[in-house]
């Protein structure tokens, strides 16, 4: 499948898409990916709607809602995507969606506050935006700091980070979920003795996963405020007539 793009677009961009699209693609790369499939499956099991929006730099199909009736993928003018749009200008109305999916988007993408906005527009009020990263806070964070490939582009940032901004977009956090706590070792003999390490690692919640799972949910908006009640008008108050008494009569 030919990589070039079928669209003019910011070369930059296309250049940091194509680096983690190799990456991703690296036995690395799949295994963060089959792992956080199954952390995805499991969520959008639940949900259902209309559209579900995927964004994200991975040339692999990316996970579906089996109750949502369209799953669209947005990204890069390059094979596998859909509808092709920049990070900041999706093709959508507001509210479009019932649930945004950004598959490491944020790790690779020139602003990531621009793209978590433009993803925030797009969920209508109830729905859910979900954001999968590579945790800072693993050795795969520490793997990014000295690699050579495109994990080196990476921006790696950390959940309760993003947790702040999504708290500041409206979204209240539902869920954070963590997965692949097998160390990034480049041999598959190596990775399929460390296998154990998935099922113990969920099990316990322990730290330094590979990667993190955000589930969080738009709050809804434009309800109606309780007006005061009305205070009763109160009467004004005036000096009642006194009767004036004389010196004389008070001592008769």
């Amino acid at each position: 499948m030919s990589e070039r793009p079928f669209a003019q677009a910011d070369a930059e961009w296309l250049e940091l898409t194509r680096a983690a699209r190799e990456w991703l693609a690296s036995p690395l790369g799949e295994l963060l990916l089959a792992e956080e499939s199954k952390a995805l499956d499991e969520e959008l099991a639940r949900f259902f709607g209309g559209y579900l929006v995927h964004y994200g730099p991975a040339l692999a199909e990316p996970p579906k809602a089996p109750q949502i009736r369209c799953n669209v993928r947005l990204g890069a003018p390059l094979p596998g995507v859909h509808i092709a749009c920049e990070e900041q200008a999706w093709p959508l109305g507001e509210h479009a969606a019932d649930v945004v999916v950004l598959q490491h988007g944020l790790d690779f993408c020139l602003s990531p506050h621009g793209l978590l906005r433009e993803a925030a527009r797009s969920v209508r009020p109830g729905g859910y935006l979900l954001v999968t990263g590579i945790n800072p806070w693993s050795a795969w964070g520490l793997r990014h700091r000295f690699a050579r490939d495109g994990l080196a582009q990476a921006r790696c940032f950390a959940p309760s980070r993003l947790a702040d901004w999504l708290g500041l977009l409206g979204f209240a956090l539902e869920k954070r979920r963590f997965g692949c706590y097998r160390p990034p070792l480049s041999a598959p003999a190596w990775q399929a003795r460390l296998a154990g390490l998935e099922h113990w690692g969920a099990r316990i919640h322990a730290p330094g996963a590979g990667f993190y799972l955000l589930v969080a949910r738009k709050l809804v908006v434009g309800l109606r405020p309780l007006r005061p009640p009305q205070r009763a008008s109160v009467g004004k108050l005036l000096p009642m007539p006194v009767a004036k008494v004389s010196r004389r009569d008070s001592e008769q």
